[in-house]
Parts: C-alpha cells; sequence; structure tokens
C-alpha cells in the first residue's frame, strides 16, 4: 500500500482542469526526470521519506506506476508489491519507461475518470484516484530531490492539485495510526511546494 493511497477519501472526486490525468502525467514526468538525475554515488543515501533510500524510493514509484496502470485497467492494485526490488541500477530506466507506457494504455480512454477504481484503502472515482497519485508523485519528487540536492521546476498548478488533495486526505491534527508524522508550521508566505511537504510531515 502506498503512503498517499492510504489517505484520500472516497468522497472526494478530484479536479484538474478539463482532464485529471493530465496532471498526474505531469508529475509522473517530473518524478522521472528527478530519478534520471540521481547520480550513482547518491542511490543508497537516505531520503526525507525515512523507510527509503533514494534507490528504494525510486522502487517504489516504478511499483506505483505498475498499480496505476492495474488500476486503470480494473484490476487490484494490491495484487502488486509497493516497491519494485527486483530491479537493478542498469535497467531501472527501461522499467521505468515500460511502466509510464502502460500507464498511458490503461488510462488512454476518458472514462476511467467515471469509473469505480479498487484501491487498499477503499473504492473511489478515477478521478479522485488520479489526484492522489498526482500528489503522491509530487511529494516522493521532492523527497528525492532534497536528498540529491536537485532543484525541479515545479508546476505551479499540479502542487495546487496536490495540495488541495492532501488536505483533503490528511487531517490537521493528530495522526496516529497515518503514514505521516504531523504538519510542520511554516510561514504563510513559503513557496507552495514547501507549504504542501509540510503539510505532509516534512520538513522544508
Amino acid at each position: 500500500m502506498t503512503h498517499t493511497e492510504n489517505t484520500a477519501s472516497s468522497g472526494h472526486t478530484a479536479h484538474h482542469g478539463d482532464d485529471p490525468r493530465q496532471g498526474l502525467l505531469k508529475a509522473v514526468a517530473l518524478a522521472g526526470r528527478t530519478v534520471a538525475a540521481v547520480r550513482p554515488e547518491q542511490l543508497d543515501g537516505p531520503t526525507p521519506c525515512s523507510e527509503f533510500t533514494v534507490r528504494q524510493l525510486a522502487g517504489h514509484l516504478v511499483a506505483v506506476l505498475r498499480r496505476i496502470a492495474v488500476a486503470g485497467r480494473g484490476g487490484d492494485v494490491t495484487s502488486l508489491p509497493t516497491v519494485a526490488d527486483e530491479l537493478t541500477d542498469a535497467g531501472r530506466q527501461e522499467a521505468w519507461d515500460a511502466a509510464v507506457r502502460e500507464v498511458g494504455a490503461a488510462w488512454a480512454d476518458p472514462a476511467v475518470l467515471g469509473r469505480t477504481l479498487t484501491l487498499p484503502f477503499g473504492r473511489i472515482p478515477g478521478a479522485a484516484a488520479a489526484a492522489v497519485w498526482t500528489s503522491e508523485f509530487t511529494v516522493h519528487t521532492w523527497d528525492v530531490a532534497t536528498a540529491t540536492g536537485q532543484s525541479p521546476e515545479w508546476d505551479p498548478e499540479i502542487v495546487a492539485i496536490s495540495y488541495a488533495a492532501m488536505q483533503r486526505g490528511l487531517p490537521a491534527g493528530p495522526r496516529e495510526g497515518a503514514p505521516f508524522a504531523a504538519a510542520v508550521d511554516v510561514a504563510e508566505d513559503a513557496p507552495a511546494i514547501d507549504r504542501l511537504v509540510a503539510w505532509c510531515g516534512r520538513k522544508p
């Protein structure tokens, strides 16, 4: 079960312009560029997502892509692991690209946005699931970037979608049992990406 999957609410539908799939694909693309820029000597380093090293987090994101494809085809995402730990460093990019193609094919029909998909925490509309996964990829992109000294060019709209999804999914108060630490205070005029990750318990 992925972190952000665990927090969504079945009562909310995502809104992203005309097509939530585009936001998801943009978030995935930025994550892909960030992971691809990691240097080999950085792979065993820690990340702000404390349970994962950089290598493990990259494997987690490949696994999430595979789960998104399964969900789009109407399958049960819990049939797949949460980390693609079979990947070699040399084979990671090929696996990533293949998983992205699978997502594109599985979500090609716009009708997927109105279908009810089965995720670990329950069943929600495809549009809501797209926003959940957009936020997951955005937060984890920040994790990888922070761990490896990168400064991605954040898309303000994608960050806003992600922040809205996480505010719906995560309570402002205590989060006992949730896979996120308590929200961290940041200045009201902090960058949007900092406000997003702080809400998710990271320290920007």
